[in-house]
């Protein structure tokens, strides 16, 4: 009879706490890693992953399968890309708690700030919840691929709170405020993992009103911020503009002091404002350094919108004659864009529109950039050349960037499945140099990838391919130490979040690995799939070299394919490391 459930035999393991790779096995039981090292006993499953990694699951801590997780049980694109762990609710945008009226303006909040159909959710949702707690025991009656946690999101709870006037922009009353801590502290005694909020005006109603949060007050924040603490438990995410970096850092240290939690906020390199982000990471050293945690999220790339003919975006998108094929079928379309005179007529009125931008959708405003955009091949590049860009690219062959990027979004098979990548944050000069400081900064984690989200302008759930392929092996320009990646993505990330049982290879903590074929690990194009609800499309991102998956000790892929196994379940609240006592949790009181 086995010993173990699971051994994993002969890999080279990287554990997660930043130590280098050794030679070493992995043996399973229960869930559980309970050996790590030259195991003798058999399990009842054996994976060789001789001239393989063996690395911890990837804890994702920023995604939006709020919508997904409840109507789906593989939460895929992040699933195929060694994610283990996936933590949803993020940007103060979700779908509790809520009024029955009110459904359609938290759809039109997620359809917006998010790029997910607003038909798929439509169709998709069940709306068998008012609560958090609801909500929560939603998504725990559908069993997934990978563990899923939730977060309060601060959109939800303005409106279930104020109706119009929080949609509105208005400032919320202390009786406001008041009811909204209470719900936020219900929320994560209810077993959500934190509070989530959006200051930023790329966020966005499919309507294009700002998202409701995006004005509040400093009390009103502070004051949630606080309803969370008085549970005890629980973390905060912010996403910013910083456009006054002191000010806007003097609310958040205020919400982690007043509260005790610690915080994670998003920081990129804008192009506008280069030099920005090393003043949010200098305020981030600086809190820390007085005893306020707060963490940055970088990504593992540029920010970067996929602009194609069956997408959301793409150059032509306001064109005057486009709009007279733009609700036709693809094929009917790409015919229409290969006939000469129609593609003449086109071509001119671009040149004429150029001004005419789409605003109201993430990034409309920069489809134009014929500078800034480059073609999608079948192994992408996400660090590209100038030189490849559509504009020197055209100025090369003696056309318009017009006519370049047309051909290329009708593609060499002439069925417009032909991709556009713009770096949108992140790319700066031609280079990525500012994500390698951010990544190896001492006070940030590897996030932002979306999984769930922006279905129709971003694919960036493959973040933790790239994170490995790219920064850990292939970068030209500079890479970084694998331990200190795979640490960042597991370890770390699970950490930020409260979740201590994970992240790490060794006895007593929670049995989710992978196994790589490091040296063939590579990403493929995105492709278009019509499977959401309703047929909703979406851009999904395959890679190769993600050889097993293993969550909670069951085998979920094998070479990329899903097997039978989905032992994730939902997370409620923080977990404690091996070894520790449950994190306290304080009963509810009154504000």
């Amino acid at each position: 009879m086995a010993e173990f459930d699971l051994v994993v035999r002969g890999g080279e393991l990287i554990d997660g706490t930043g130590s280098p790779g050794r030679a070493s096995d992995v043996a399973v039981r229960d869930g559980i890693v309970v050996e790590v090292g030259d195991v003798s006993g058999s399990g009842t499953q054996e994976i060789d992953a001789d001239g393989a990694l063996v690395i911890p699951g990837i804890v994702d801590i920023h995604a939006h399968y709020d919508g997904q997780a409840t109507w789906e049980e593989r939460m895929q694109p992040s699933s195929w890309h060694g994610v283990t762990t996936v933590v949803m609710g993020n940007c103060g945008v979700g779908f509790a708690p809520v009024h029955d009226a009110d459904h359609d303006q938290l759809i039109e909040l997620m359809e917006g700030v998010e790029d997910i159909p607003g038909a798929a959710l439509h169709e998709g949702l069940a709306w068998d919840w008012n609560t958090f707690a609801e909500f929560l025991d939603a998504v725990d009656a559908r069993p997934h691929d990978i563990d899923v946690a939730a977060q309060v999101p601060h959109g939800a709870l303005r409106l279930h709170v104020m109706g119009e006037r929080g949609a509105n922009h208005e400032d919320a009353t202390p009786n406001d405020i008041a009811a909204m801590a209470d719900l936020a502290r219900e929320g994560i005694l209810a077993g959500g993992l934190g509070f989530t909020t959006s200051r930023t005006r790329n966020h966005k109603t499919s309507t294009g009103a700002y998202t409701p949060t995006l004005t509040a007050a400093p009390d009103e924040l502070i004051g949630i911020a606080e309803g969370v603490g008085a549970a005890g438990t629980g973390v905060l995410q912010v996403v910013s503009d910083f456009l006054d970096v002191d000010d806007e850092f003097a609310t958040l240290r205020q919400m982690v002091a007043r509260s005790g939690r610690p915080m994670s906020i998003s920081v990129a390199r804008n192009p506008m404002v280069p030099d920005a982000f090393r003043s949010i990471l200098d305020h981030i050293t600086s809190a820390n350094r007085d005893g306020l945690t707060i963490t940055g999220q970088v990504a593992a790339r540029a920010v970067g919108l996929i602009l194609g003919l069956e997408l959301t975006l793409h150059p032509f998108l306001t064109n005057d004659v486009h709009a007279e094929i733009a609700d036709r079928p693809l094929v009917e379309r790409v015919t229409a864009l290969r006939d000469p005179s129609f593609r003449e007529r086109l071509l001119a009125r671009q040149r004429e529109q150029l001004a005419d931008r789409n605003r109201d959708k993430l990034g409309g405003s920069l489809i134009h950039r014929f500078d800034l955009l480059f073609e999608m091949t079948d192994e992408p590049d996400y660090e590209p050349s100038l030189d490849d860009s559509i504009a020197a690219r055209a100025a090369r062959g003696g056309v318009t960037p017009e006519e370049l990027a047309l051909d290329v979004l009708i593609g060499p098979a002439g069925d417009g499945s032909g991709l556009l990548y713009l770096p949108f944050l992140n790319y700066v000069d031609g280079n990525l140099d500012g994500v390698h400081e951010m990544l190896t900064h001492p006070h940030t984690v590897p996030g932002l990838g979306d999984g769930g989200a922006h279905v129709g302008t971003i694919c960036d759930g493959s973040f933790p391919t790239t994170l490995l392929q790219y920064w850990g092996r292939d970068r030209s320009r500079g890479t970084i130490d694998l331990a200190m990646l795979v640490q960042r993505h597991c370890q770390g990330t699970a950490r930020t979040v409260g979740l201590h049982d994970r992240g790490v290879l060794a006895p007593g903590y929670r049995a989710d690995l992978n196994v790589v074929d490091f040296d063939n690990l590579r990403l493929y194009k995105p492709q278009i799939a019509h499977d959401l609800p309703a047929g909703g499309r979406r851009l999904l991102q395959r890679a190769n070299g993600w050889m097993h998956t293993v969550v909670a000790g069951h085998e979920t892929y094998r070479n990329g394919e899903a097997t039978d196994a989905l032992p994730g379940r939902l997370i409620r609240g923080a977990q404690a490391a091996p070894g520790a006592s449950h994190p306290a949790r304080r009963a509810p009181t009154a504000h």
